[in-house]
């Protein structure tokens, strides 16, 4: 009966959609390179000794608990204290492990083997009981508390000591990062018990899914105190990203404030570290050896200052004079990849080099060279350029060198327009013998395009393999990535962005490529359809459940004045064709964008105390699609049709389990709103509520729901089945059925098309029901995993909506249409679901937890016309 009331033309349009979305959801889940992270291991067995904490704090945070990591015999002498290291505390993210702190206290461990404990670090872990702070935010004040407390519990550990520490390293693993920065906002915190912050994967400009206003109150917090107090934060800060291989969190959403003044904060994607070069998944980035080898690097190199100096000494020198005047550019590379001073410049030198400095700290690493390039006019007193060459006793590297006219390394390769679905490209072939190329792609700066790139390599005359490398540079932010290709070779490369170019960035994104002179290089450039709709669903995928529900209220509303006009109710998946149209919503929501932007508008909304508006938010992110919106409701549109098929097919295979398991019900003799046992039904469930949890009164509430609407469902079933048996039995009560309709007495008897309109305007309200209890499904697990040690959830962001959905459904689980319809307040019931359906858009799709909101709304009208 769904599908038929479906043309086959709209049929084929929601099967498009889901062709679309799904091509979306492939480019995000798995149009990524493969992991190439190694994986890290203990080379001892891994120990978690628990420290114990002061009585008051234990009890005060019974579920969190503090661990120090070890193995083997560090282990065993740790287990006294007190300890002599340098701490690192660790913090893991939502649903994190405080066993995940092994991957880099091992490796810190065997670092500190190696320079036999000259300096070692003690790494701590916090157990925060895996809690899902990404969906429930109501636990994330409590964890930033329980961290100070365990510094301050960490430094006592090192009393005694001649030189013991002050203060902490913080690395902090997805929301943990968040929880390290929210430190500072604390009014006893001293800001210098943290000396250095790095996150990982850490959402620090907004969170992946609003679903309560705990979350979005933290993070206002948070972000609030960091922007307005940067001049006096003097903490290094370092937030890495995983690239797109983490489709938990985006990469964008890492990207620390950028301010003028704040330069001790540094955002950069793990692709772009050098001696990792790998994107990371979310949870892969606390074990991936590379970025972990890399940040105890890091580590030691911040207390040890020991180095080792080589005795056999062989330079090259390029006297520079003659080439300035042909030249711009000179461009070095080595396949020595050590990271001591290798190139140098002579000051004003002639016959002897007296006067030089180190031009090594401009280098570039990469996979298998180090590269410098320098500007000529930029330094004007060198006379010569220096390469030194260390022993290396018989080990084979190469040093190459050259010098170039930038307009002849520098290539102009515009980009194809975003809705040329790649039906068109444009390349460019290098024919020049060069080392070094810079492709600059022109008009690239948007976070919805993409494009596949591809780089065909031919070489004469080569018998060994040789090695190219492309990297993809944005220079308005530290997202590049690298790819290395055996030449000749073709090689595709998937070109997007993490960060959209600010609108007063002038920078071109580039290509550069590292190239062997034997070899001819065709690039060639296509727009990617699938990936541009892989960045709507990466950038806006968490705003659908908004435009979902817009749909289904706008088919909500269009049942209802139905039931107004004619009498009838009609189906769903029709009313959704009919009614769900882009044209209702978004006008509304860019007219009212479009006002904000005068003073005197703006001050009017301000007094209404009306919130800012999503579309400004996402706007203030750089997060505007081209009809982005218009996609995302047709999406949405798409998952509301999927979605009401599935529960119309759920109640009908229920409704049949209950035929089957019960014997035959009949349809209602009567349509009272108000049975003996439902006020208190409804009090039970609010106490419920009260005493527990609200998302859990509600998921109650919804099965109590359901329940209803599936013994309807069978009831209609059985008196159809009798209709087949008995059909002169059926006209009679057909009649009847019709007589009680034209009577006046108060309790009428319900008839089958009545029933039948009453299931669709049920089906309905079960899809807009069934969306609140996902979007409130988070805090009732929350609640459950932690109800050894909490038995009522608190704060609790369901519990207000609780309290008035509960009565509400209790009344709609016994509301027919039969008797609403003559009801006074149906046609402004009616009209309420457009505009409600317009204010989802406008301030639930940055929001979700504002859409529960805008539904219980038409849903207390309509229980109310049952009075009315």
């Amino acid at each position: 009966m769904f599908l038929h009331s479906v043309n086959l033309w709209n049929l084929a349009f929601y099967a498009l959609m889901v062709f679309m979305a799904t091509l979306g959801l492939w480019d995000v889940f798995f149009g990524f390179e493969e992991n190439k992270c190694s994986m890290s291991y203990m080379f001892e067995y891994p120990e978690y000794q628990k420290i114990e904490l002061p009585k008051k704090l234990a009890k005060r945070y019974p579920a969190y608990e503090l661990y120090l990591y070890g193995e083997g015999s560090y282990a065993e002498e740790h287990k006294v204290l007190p300890l002599t290291g340098i701490p690192v505390l660790f913090l893991p993210g939502n649903a994190g492990s405080y066993k995940q702190v092994r991957s880099i206290g091992s490796i810190a461990l065997r670092k500190a083997e190696d320079i036999d404990f000259k300096y070692h670090f003690d790494f701590f872990s916090v157990n925060f009981n895996e809690e899902l702070v990404a969906l429930y935010g109501g636990s994330l004040q409590k964890q930033t508390k329980f961290v100070h407390e365990c510094i301050k519990t960490i430094l006592k550990l090192y009393k005694g000591q001649e030189f013991a520490p002050k203060s902490v390293a913080i690395i902090g693993h997805s929301m943990g990062g968040l929880v390290a920065r929210a430190l500072l906002t604390l009014k006893n915190f001293k800001q210098d018990l943290i000396n250095l912050l790095i996150t990982q994967a850490t959402p620090h400009v907004a969170p992946v899914m609003p679903l309560d206003r705990f979350i979005t109150d933290f993070y206002m917090t948070v972000n609030n105190y960091w922007i307005l107090n940067a001049r006096h934060i003097n903490l290094t800060t370092l937030s890495v990203a995983g690239g797109f291989r983490d489709y938990q969190v985006r990469s964008g959403l890492t990207f620390l404030p950028k301010l003028s003044h704040h330069t001790s904060a540094l955002s950069v994607v793990s692709s772009a570290v050098p001696k990792t070069w790998v994107s990371t998944d979310h949870l892969s980035i606390v074990w991936c050896k590379q970025l972990q080898l890399t940040t105890i690097r890091a580590f030691f190199d911040l207390i040890d200052a020991d180095t080792k100096q080589e005795s056999d000494k062989i330079y090259f020198t390029f006297p520079l004079a003659n080439h300035r005047k042909i030249y711009t550019h000179v461009y070095c590379q080595s396949t020595m990849l050590d990271t001591n001073s290798w190139i140098f410049g002579c000051i004003n030198s002639t016959s002897m080099c007296r006067q030089g400095v180190d031009l090594s700290w401009k280098a570039e690493l990469l996979p298998t060279i180090k590269s410098l390039t320098l500007r000529l006019q930029d330094y004007p007193s060198l006379s010569h350029l220096v390469v030194y060459v260390p022993s290396i006793h018989g080990s084979k590297f190469v040093v190459d060198c050259e010098f170039f006219k930038k307009e002849t390394r520098s290539i102009q390769l515009p980009v194809t327009h975003l809705f040329s679905f790649g039906l068109s490209s444009r390349k460019v072939i290098l024919n020049t013998s060069g080392l070094f190329y810079n492709i600059e792609l022109l008009n690239f700066g948007q976070i919805y395009q993409a494009f596949k790139v591809n780089v065909v390599s031919k070489c004469s005359g080569v018998k060994e393999e040789i090695t190219s490398i492309y990297k993809l540079h944005i220079p308005w932010s530290y997202e590049d990535s690298l790819t290395i290709a055996q030449v000749p070779s073709s090689t595709e490369i998937s070109v997007k962005l993490h960060i959209a170019q600010p609108e007063n960035d002038s920078h071109v994104a580039l290509l550069k490529m590292y190239t062997s002179s034997d070899c001819q290089y065709e690039v060639t450039v296509k727009t990617s359809f699938s990936q541009i709709l892989g960045q709507v669903v990466r950038f806006h995928g968490g705003a659908l459940p908004a435009y979902v529900i817009s749909s289904i209220l706008l088919a909500y509303g269009g049942q209802l004045y139905s039931l107004f006009s004619t009498g009838h109710c009609l189906e769903y998946a029709a009313m959704l064709d009919k009614e769900a149209k882009p044209y209702k919503v978004d006008p509304f929501v860019i007219m009212v964008k479009f006002l904000l932007g005068y003073k005197w508008f703006k001050e009017f909304w301000d007094m209404l105390l009306l919130p800012e508006l999503d579309a400004i938010v996402l706007t203030s992110q750089s997060m505007c699609f081209p009809l982005v919106s218009l996609i995302l409701f047709l999406f949405g549109t798409c998952t509301a049709y999927w979605g009401g098929l599935l529960s119309s097919t759920s109640v009908r295979l229920l409704s049949s389990l209950w035929l089957t398991l019960k014997r035959p019900s009949e349809l209602p003799k009567d349509m009272k709103t108000m049975s003996p046992d439902l006020p208190i039904l409804t009090v039970v469930l609010i106490i419920v509520s009260w005493a527990t949890c609200g998302a859990f009164a509600i998921l109650l509430t919804y099965l109590y729901y359901v329940f209803k609407i599936v013994h309807l469902q069978a009831s209609l079933t059985t008196f159809k089945n009798s209709q087949t048996v008995n059909p002169k039995h059926s006209r009679r009560s057909e009649k009847k059925s019709n007589h009680h309709k034209d009577s006046t007495v108060y309790q009428l008897r319900l008839s089958a098309s009545d029933a039948e309109d009453s299931l669709r305007m049920h089906s309905t309200v079960i899809n807009l029901l069934t969306w609140i209890v996902l979007l409130s499904m988070p805090s009732l697990i929350y609640w459950l995993k932690n109800l050894r040690y909490y038995f009522k959830l608190n704060p609790d962001p369901c519990k207000p909506l609780a309290f008035i959905l509960i009565p509400t459904m209790a009344v709609l689980g016994n509301t027919y249409t039969a008797s609403i319809k003559s009801s006074k307040l149906l046609k402004t019931t009616s009209q309420f679901p457009l505009p409600l359906a317009v204010g989802v858009i406008a301030f639930g799709s940055a929001h979700l937890y504002r859409v529960p909101c805008f539904v219980f709304i038409p849903l207390l009208l309509h229980a109310l016309c049952n009075f009315m």
